[in-house]
């Protein structure tokens, strides 16, 4: 086999391991932001939820100050 062959073979040989490594690495990193992904969309969700209830005693409570407000307003005007 003369010189300028191997030097073809082993640039080949070398080329192919750099391209497998480097596709096995992205599908680590591929995967990796995939399951990321799901992590954040489920944090999302459990702040929507969290605001949602939030929400909610908010509306609650705002219901309660305007009935006390309006029974002190009426007290206030009495009889």
């Amino acid at each position: 086999m003369s010189m300028a062959s191997r030097v073809v073979l082993g640039v080949s040989v070398g080329l192919t391991v750099a391209t497998v490594v480097g596709v096995h690495v992205r599908q680590n990193w591929d995967r990796a932001r995939l399951r990321e992904g799901v992590v954040r969309d489920l944090e999302r969700m459990e702040r929507k939820k969290a605001n949602l209830r939030l929400l909610e005693q908010q509306i609650s409570l705002t219901k309660e100050l305007e009935a006390e407000r309006e029974r002190r307003a009426a007290e206030s005007q009495g009889p």
